[in-house]
């Protein structure tokens, strides 16, 4: 039990591995930022009427932000790695706790964008005073007319009021602004304790010196790049002998002719080779010493993804 426990109290380093992660989430906040500020001073136009104001200011916050995050979910190459692991060899290698916290790291990320956009849009008010405008109780406001309900309420936000209820016009939006503002900072205040616990709990429980994990995040980003970079070329090359066999020459400029001269290209990889290269990665050590990735554990002939005799996992996850 004390195993089991201390083995899924390991998974809780997921967020915020690295100063890449960091840096990335602020470029995703800005982005947002921007586009939301754009948003509202090109699309935005509340139609100030009853029954359609509330729709709309939901609207206004909720379908952005939505299609946000499923962009984030898209974007995040751990939700493709785990769709391959789930095609190619299932689940079973995941306890519970895993799977959990595996998908809180693509949801966590994929969060960014849509929180920031909901913070901006509350403290900036608009889509809140249109949507709530019509819900104010006019018996709350001193000395309002009672002739007056629901539908002129509405209005509000357009600033299309007779004469004699501007000065309740104005008291009514500073109210809802004050609320929407509010909601906006209690949201950064909520992100802002989650944010801090993460981080601790990661700190507190990765199996991994900080050194250590800061050497796996250069080793993680420099196999990325190698293997991006190495992947061009060897299509290119590939693709060049194709097209030759095909027409009997190929049109190559100076930089290509050297590359095809300079890596000779037999074949391709078996589907097997990229199997096992391809999925979630979980962090593990065989006869004590690490292995990085899945292209690390491949490369050194080590099989399945589970604990074995041979082998130590440390089940603790890549970002």
């Amino acid at each position: 039990m004390a195993a089991l426990i201390a083995e899924n109290f390991r998974f809780l380093s997921l967020f915020f591995k690295s100063k890449d992660v960091m840096i990335f989430n602020g470029l995703v906040a800005l982005g947002t930022v921007g586009s939301e500020e754009l948003f509202s001073v090109v699309a935005f136009n509340c139609p100030c009427s009853p029954a359609r104001n509330y729709i709309y200011g939901l609207a206004a916050i909720g379908v952005p932000a939505l299609a946000l995050f499923l962009i984030g979910v898209i974007w995040n190459n751990h939700t493709w790695n785990l769709v391959a692991e789930c095609h190619k060899r299932g689940t079973k290698n995941f306890s519970a706790a895993a799977t959990f916290l595996l998908f809180g790291s693509i949801m966590g990320r994929a969060a960014v964008a849509p929180v920031t956009w909901s913070v901006i849009s509350l403290l900036r008010g608009e889509a809140y005073i249109c949507a709530l405008s019509e819900f104010v109780r006019p018996s709350s406001v001193d000395k309002f007319p009672a002739e007056y309900g629901a539908e002129v309420l509405a209005r509000f936000p357009c600033k299309d009021v007779p004469a004699n209820l501007t000065k309740f016009r104005d008291d009514m939006t500073r109210r809802l602004r004050y609320e929407s503002q509010l909601f906006g900072w209690l949201l950064i205040g909520i992100v802002a304790v989650l944010v801090f616990l993460t981080k601790c709990l990661k700190n507190c429980c990765s199996p991994l010196s900080y050194r250590q994990e800061a050497y796996w995040a250069q080793y993680r980003c420099n196999e990325d790049k190698l293997f991006r970079r190495t992947a061009e070329v060897h299509s290119r090359i590939l693709a060049a002998k194709n097209v030759k066999q095909f027409f009997g020459f190929v049109a190559l400029d100076k930089e290509e002719k050297e590359l095809v001269q300079e890596f000779p290209v037999e074949g391709v990889q078996p589907s097997p080779q990229w199997n096992a290269i391809t999925g979630v990665y979980i962090y593990r050590e065989n006869k004590g010493f690490p292995l990085y990735s899945r292209l690390h554990k491949w490369a050194k002939g080590v099989e399945g993804n589970g604990p074995s005799p041979e082998g130590h996992e440390m089940l603790f996850l890549a970002s």
